[in-house]
């Protein structure tokens, strides 16, 4: 079981699943699942890209980019996009000019040092295990006056996303990130489902 909680992280899958315990067992699965059309109500991919006020020379890392969701989207406003996932199956599904696939590990996204202008994280903090190491490789990759960008659900029951447990409260990924030398420069709320906060150095 924990393997497949592992697998997840990488792949959101219980995002876009009612409480679901059985995931799909295959990346075409993952893939449906992850581009279920009914996800735009309340993802609002369109509204999080233009809260984000991306520039046409940014390098952005999507960490858990699954098949592609929100990569394919950055590419129409960014130099370049890494896709980062631990699934060959479904970054082999995410292709572009402009995109990058990174086959990660569940502990080390894999990015070049000082890359990235914006490390965006979508429904999977909550899954990676030993997220103080993580944010540290994260820095890392990022380039000076770069940011973290987490979306992610509220701690409480909701139509969508994984169960109470499993959660991260909007406090404690403050908190953690805090603790990592980061201070929320910014906070968007018009997600229905999730807080959406940016952090910076």
């Amino acid at each position: 079981m924990r393997t497949l909680f592992l697998l997840l992280a990488a792949t959101c899958a219980f995002a876009q699943v009612k409480h679901q315990h059985h995931p799909p067992r295959s990346a075409d699965e993952y893939a449906k699942v992850l581009e279920d059309p009914s996800r735009d109500a309340w993802q609002k991919p369109h509204e999080v890209i233009m809260a984000l006020k991306l520039k046409p020379t940014e390098v952005v890392a999507d960490i858990g980019s699954g098949s592609g969701y929100f990569t394919r989207r950055f590419a129409h406003h960014v130099a370049k996009v890494y896709a980062v996932d631990i699934s060959e199956g479904l970054l082999s599904k995410t292709k572009g000019e402009k995109i990058e696939p990174v086959l990660a590990t569940t502990d080390d996204p894999k990015l070049p040092a000082a890359s990235v202008d914006t490390i965006f994280i979508c429904d999977v903090l909550h899954h990676i295990d030993n997220r103080d190491a993580y944010y540290k490789k994260l820095a890392a990759a990022l380039k000076p006056g770069g940011r973290i960008v987490n979306i992610d659900f509220h701690k409480r029951d909701l139509p969508v996303g994984p169960p109470v447990s499993m959660k991260l409260s909007e406090d404690e990924v403050r908190k953690e990130f805090a603790a990592a030398g980061f201070q929320q420069s910014a906070k968007h709320t018009f997600l229905p489902h999730q807080y959406f906060l940016e952090f910076r150095k």
